[in-house]
């Protein structure tokens, strides 16, 4: 009988690993943090900080960050609190796009051409460091010529494995070049997909796939402004009918941020984290 002594010391052993464990599969199946901050002035520099404290993890890891980035007003956010911070080392970062225009860098519609004036020229990410589409090839071929430089970048794995991705969304819910009813939605197999008939202008783009977003490591959203407020509510509670594409974004292993401002929170009724100014994410 006295050979079951050693039995509590297991038990103890395993009592305490299991809060841990619990909390670990307790938050990948939660899935998300919602962070509610006043303005989008409290939101930038909270965004900034997740950036460089996610690109530090990274690098400290792996030897590199893999940053994928979206257009629109997250171009002058990111970009103005980035150039914010205190001693920024971008050397060994490596930029995506999640989405971009088929269009030339100097349109305004480029959303590269907009990083490049904005941060990239401001900043030390090696050129090598960017991996820009080639607006020259025909929709197709672009989405294919974007996928081997991705996949040289990523060659050990299907589908790449970005440290971070910044994702905003459409008062559509669209995210990326996702739309609402799309086929590219079921896409499953493609890293890059080409649309040419986006509902949103201009119709010629390039797109990463859901498998590709949600292999993530960690994906933020920002959405900001009363007018996100009916359709950030779809998202994150639910709608009648069909997910909308940004309700899709479930990172398989993970985190997931959406990160809003008090107008487009207004309608939540869900349970929300709410930070002020120097809030560290």
């Amino acid at each position: 009988m006295w050979t079951m002594l050693p039995a509590p010391p297991r038990r103890k052993h395993s009592v305490e690993m299991s809060p841990q464990s619990h909390l670990h599969s307790h938050r990948s199946m939660a899935g998300r943090r919602v962070v509610v901050f006043p303005s989008s002035a409290e939101l930038g520099p909270a965004l900034a900080h997740l950036v460089t404290s996610r690109a530090e993890k990274a690098i400290t890891s792996h030897g590199r960050f893999t940053l994928g980035l979206s257009g629109g007003s997250l171009v002058f956010m990111l970009s103005k609190e980035l150039l914010a911070m205190p001693d920024l080392d971008c050397s060994k970062w490596v930029v995506g796009f999640c989405d971009e225009r088929v269009v030339s860098f100097d349109d305004p519609e480029s959303t590269y051409g907009l990083y490049k004036s904005h941060l990239f020229s401001k900043v030390n990410i090696p050129d090598s460091g960017i991996l820009t589409i080639d607006p020259s090839l025909p929709v197709n071929d672009c989405a294919e010529d974007y996928t081997c430089k991705l996949k040289k970048i990523f060659p050990d794995e299907d589908f790449p494995v970005f440290d971070l991705l910044l994702l905003g969304m459409g008062p559509d819910g669209h995210t990326c070049s996702l739309f609402p009813d799309h086929s590219l939605l079921e896409e499953t197999k493609k890293i890059v997909a080409p649309i040419s008939d986006s509902p949103k202008p201009p119709p010629q783009r390039v797109t990463m796939t859901f498998p590709v977003v949600n292999s993530a490591r960690c994906v933020a959203f920002v959405s900001t402004g009363g007018s996100k407020a009916p359709v950030l509510k779809e998202v994150l509670e639910g709608r009648d009918g069909p997910a909308l594409p940004a309700a899709r974004v479930v990172p398989t292993n993970g985190e997931l941020f959406w990160l809003v401002d008090d107008p487009a929170a207004a309608s939540l009724t869900i349970q929300v984290e709410r930070l002020g100014a120097g809030a560290k994410l």
